[in-house]
């Protein structure tokens, strides 16, 4: 494998080593979304005719002896070859649409799907909460300590689509969001991430022009801590002419950052006993990366399932304030920077050189904007129209276990997949060397983004969060 690595909500160079700009029909974006909602008309034309997904989105249930475990995989062994066949053809789809080999990834994916299956296991055990087993953070370890002390073989590489994974997750939850909460919730969401979107932007430049970086190195900088981690950094960099190794140094420090919050945010909300939607939005203020982010996100709303009473909130909440903290409310600010920078740096910071780019338009922010958000708030509408048509008594009693749990059980797959993917293709010996400047820089706009968070999150507009799910 490369040097490179994979954290948080984009791929690098090794986790997808042959080409992707050759993409004969459609990007991973749309892709994405039309995995996503495929599954969801899916399962809701087997829910309209009397029927449901629920054989085929299978997970292991809670098991305290390993002969209670395998009991449990035996009986459902049919609808595990199942379900893995239903991800191996949708996903080869696709992988075969962006011109990429659909034999090697396959190769890959049954390893990831069996390891993936494991984890759930370990996950179902009946301990698990008190040792905080839980799958996200199990996925993310596993996969760190297998890349770090064991490496990866060169063919398992085209199975590991951080990218792809999270986004068709991400589209599966919105079937899990109606669209009512996100009007409820989304002024408070967009109003809490264009603040720290602008403050921790303004202190990791001010500090990195204080230290004598580059402008554009700065920018790659403020936007990767501000708003969506490796994505940002990568759009930021292309949009400002950054250097590539510019934009490489911003993604190590990134993939350093998000790793260490998506152990560090659950377990400070754990001991601060934060409800579940508070510690959602303060965990989606204050990641870098939606991968990362969601891992902690579930992680949290896992403990609060698993031991109740210890926390307040319904533990779906994490998930959902972090998705609109950080999906609905920061990630739209990756077009908005990339757009404001472009015109800066084509109109002054280039002003008089050579081969000056084109003053940038509007649709630069529909070229940077992240394609599958679309898709998510049209699974939302999906289910708030199906939900229109129950009470929230038989919503709750007869949508809910038939049309939405598996959705959620395939969700949580998808997650899986990508939090695995994660560990695997992140190599510590490759966060060195990133220099103590632009370290320096970007954990200034960490400490704010944090601080910041937590008072946004746990005091202003803990009402709001509090509320999610209730």
């Amino acid at each position: 494998m490369s040097n490179r690595s994979i954290a948080g909500d984009a791929v690098a160079a090794d986790a997808a080593p042959l080409s992707e700009a050759r993409r004969p029909f459609g990007s991973e974006d749309w892709w994405a979304v039309a995995i996503g909602l495929f599954a969801i008309i899916v399962a809701y034309a087997l829910f309209a005719s009397g029927g449901s997904i629920k054989w085929l989105a299978v997970a292991p249930a809670k098991w305290s002896g390993f002969g209670q475990l395998a009991g449990d995989l035996g009986r459902h062994a049919s609808s595990y070859v199942a379900l893995f066949v239903a991800f191996a053809a949708v996903f080869s789809v696709a992988i075969a649409a962006l011109g990429l080999p659909v034999g090697k990834f396959l190769a890959g994916f049954l390893v990831v799907f069996v390891v993936s299956a494991l984890i759930f296991a370990a996950g179902a055990w009946a301990q698990a909460s008190r040792y905080n087993l839980e799958p996200p953070l199990i996925a993310l370890a596993l996969g760190l300590i297998v890349s770090n002390l064991f490496g990866l073989p060169a063919w398992l590489a085209p199975a590991l689509r951080v990218e792809f994974y999270i986004k068709v997750g991400i589209v599966l939850l919105g079937a899990t969001l109606p669209l009512t909460l996100i009007v409820w919730a989304g002024p408070v969401a967009i109003g809490q991430a264009t603040i720290v979107s602008l403050v921790t932007f303004f202190v990791i430049y001010g500090v990195a022009r204080t230290l004598a970086i580059d402008k554009r190195f700065a920018a790659v900088l403020g936007v990767g801590g501000a708003v969506c981690g490796v994505s940002a950094a990568i759009a930021i960099a292309g949009a400002v002419r950054a250097r590539r190794e510019q934009a490489s140094v911003a993604i190590t420090l990134v993939v350093v950052w998000a790793i260490v919050m998506v152990f560090a945010l659950p377990a400070v909300s754990r001991a601060l006993g934060l409800p579940t939607g508070v510690a959602g939005a303060w965990i989606g203020t204050s990641e870098f990366a939606d991968a990362a982010g969601i891992a902690a996100a579930q992680a949290y709303g896992d403990f609060a399932r698993h031991a109740p009473g210890v926390v307040a909130g319904a533990p779906d909440a994490s998930l959902q304030a972090f998705v609109l903290m950080k999906v609905v409310g920061r990630d739209i600010w990756i077009g908005i920077w990339a757009f404001v920078l472009a015109i800066i740096a084509t109109t002054r910071w280039d002003r008089g050189a050579d081969g000056v780019q084109a003053k940038p338009s509007a649709r630069e922010i529909w070229t940077r904007f992240p394609k599958f958000v679309i898709g998510f708030v049209v699974a939302s509408a999906i289910v708030t129209w199906i939900a229109s048509h129950y009470t929230l008594a038989d919503y709750r009693s007869v949508v809910t276990p038939a049309f939405v749990a598996p959705i959620v059980a395939l969700r949580t797959w998808a997650f899986t997949f990508c939090f695995l993917s994660i560990g695997l293709t992140t190599r510590f010996s490759t966060l060195a060397g990133t220099g103590a400047r632009p370290l320096a820089a970007f954990t200034a706009g960490v400490a704010v983004n944090v601080v910041i968070g937590y008072l946004l999150s746990v005091h202003l507009f803990a009402p709001y969060w509090s509320a999610l799910g209730q």
